[in-house]
């Protein structure tokens, strides 16, 4: 048991991760909540972000009730393995993490806001697990699209690690890099709690505020 849960929280290598596949896998057509087409363009006034949290069906229920997010969508990103599959991310094989992706009104909610429900949505320094949930699959990540939010995401890190540091916490664990390529998970997984609104939420903050924002 121990060997299996040890193999499941250690990232594969690109030479040793599964192959994967050409055709991406089938996925919902269009939002449960709003009917928007899931893989619109990001419309010009509006932005893209990335985040990984833990388990994506409660980490899109976080996302999908803020003011300004104009659609949302789970996947996976930042492994080796292409259109893989729940059951290949969930075997610690691929190197995904579990990612929510969204497209935001920056005049409504703005970066900096989102990187605070991120980091107030649950616990960064957990390393290759959340909560209950251990694997890869559930680190701590932010996936940037432009320097302006790299920048933000790094200044926000630094922000919130001594407060954590303060409150009991060990040392931040979040991974911030470029926004990789995004997979889109498969249909049943889109706004799952939505469908399922008594199905299960591993996702939970460690009751610490992140400085950012406040003046």
């Amino acid at each position: 048991m121990f060997s299996r849960m040890q193999k499941k929280t250690q990232m594969v290598t690109a030479e040793t991760a599964l192959a994967g596949r050409n055709e991406a896998l089938p996925t919902a057509q269009v939002h449960f909540l709003n009917n928007r087409p899931l893989k619109s363009e990001v419309p010009e006034s509006m932005e893209e972000a990335m985040f990984g949290m833990g388990c994506f069906w409660g980490v899109e229920r976080i996302f999908w009730q803020i003011e300004g997010v104009w659609l949302s969508m789970v996947g996976y990103a930042g492994g080796f393995t292409p259109n893989a599959s729940y059951e290949e991310v969930c075997g610690g094989q691929t190197g995904h993490n579990e990612v929510v992706r969204v497209i935001y009104d920056p005049k409504v909610v703005s970066y900096e806001a989102l990187l605070k429900i991120f980091w107030e949505g649950h616990d960064p320094t957990q390393g290759m697990a959340q909560g209950n949930d251990r694997g890869t699959q559930y680190r701590s990540g932010v996936y940037t699209y432009s320097e302006a939010q790299a920048a933000a995401a790094v200044a926000s890190r630094a922000a919130f690690a001594p407060t954590l540091v303060a409150a009991g916490y060990g040392p931040i664990t979040t991974e911030i890099m470029d926004a990789p390529v995004f997979y889109y998970a498969e249909s049943y997984h889109q706004q799952y709690l939505a469908k399922n609104p008594d199905g299960y939420c591993g996702i939970g903050g460690t009751g610490v505020s992140c400085p950012i924002g406040i003046a």
